[in-house]
């Protein structure tokens, strides 16, 4: 059953289309990917389905209900965000942060209850941050940090979570151990989860289906063998790779091909695959 249907989203800066002729749909309990380049439209479609931005045609469609006609603490009952690792503008205790999670389920004249603090606590378990919750945030590491923000949403208590290339600045164990955790929160809890990722290796090894984006139209949709391939990441990569089979899992895989350095122009397997 589809829980999030985006249906001939278009949205623009001024004179410049953002996205255009959108439309796909997000089952319950789904684990999706979003891929492209570089200005391809990743950051500004997750912020239409939050409801953030509105579009100039079409829209979104979050359990049966249009986006447009929601008031923002009902979205955020619905949706949860993980964003980008960034510096926080005051210094906050882990548990505050998470507490933060629970906004959208209080009153005006509601403050945090001990239901408020249970769950709060159940959520910060599930990430591994208990421990965490008298740091302040500006002490943690980044991946540290990611799981934090992970609890905060878990504290929302969504039904679908938006994760807007929350790995941009971990490293290659901390992106692994993100992912690692989401999809076992997906599949635990059931949420369904819209992944923004540079790291084509990860939505392959991760995400169920995946939605690729080239100057803000679908350019691909479909499981990650359907959409990684070689003729694919070239159309809108615009750059030469391999594509073959993990030996560990059968899932599409990347390797950037590179130039020869004696200057003869032959393609050679780079050492590792980087993140596109």
């Amino acid at each position: 059953m589809a829980i999030v249907r985006v249906t001939g989203l278009d949205f623009r800066y001024r004179d410049m289309w953002a996205l255009r002729d959108i439309s796909f749909e997000a089952q319950r309990g789904e684990f999706l990917g979003v891929i492209g380049p570089n200005g391809s439209g990743k950051t500004t479609l997750m912020k239409v389905i939050d409801g953030i931005l509105v579009p100039e045609k079409g829209g979104v469609i979050i359990k049966g209900h249009a986006i447009s006609c929601m008031k923002r603490k009902d979205i955020a009952r619905l949706v949860a965000v993980v964003p980008q690792d960034s510096a926080m503008v005051f210094s906050f205790k882990a548990l505050e942060i998470v507490m933060m999670g629970r906004a959208p389920h209080l009153g005006m004249l509601r403050f945090e209850g001990k239901s408020d603090l249970r769950i709060a606590h159940s959520a910060m378990e599930m990430t591994d941050t208990a421990s965490l919750a008298a740091r302040n945030m500006e002490t943690l590491s980044g991946g540290e940090r990611q799981r934090v923000l992970i609890a905060r949403a878990l504290a929302q208590d969504p039904e679908v979570v938006l994760l807007d290339e929350p790995t941009a600045f971990l490293d290659i164990r901390h992106q692994a151990d993100f992912f690692g955790l989401m999809k076992r929160l997906n599949r635990e809890r059931d949420l369904t989860v819209l992944a923004v990722t540079h790291d084509i290796n990860l939505a392959a090894a991760y995400c169920d289906r995946i939605v690729l984006l080239k100057e803000g139209r679908i350019h691909a949709l479909g499981t990650p063998g359907e959409v990684i391939t070689e003729a694919n990441i070239r159309n809108v990569y615009e750059t030469d790779v391999l594509v073959d089979a993990n030996p560990l899992n059968g899932l599409p895989r990347i390797t950037l091909l590179t130039a020869n350095l004696s200057g003869q122009g032959s393609r050679s397997k780079a050492d590792a695959a980087p993140q596109l």
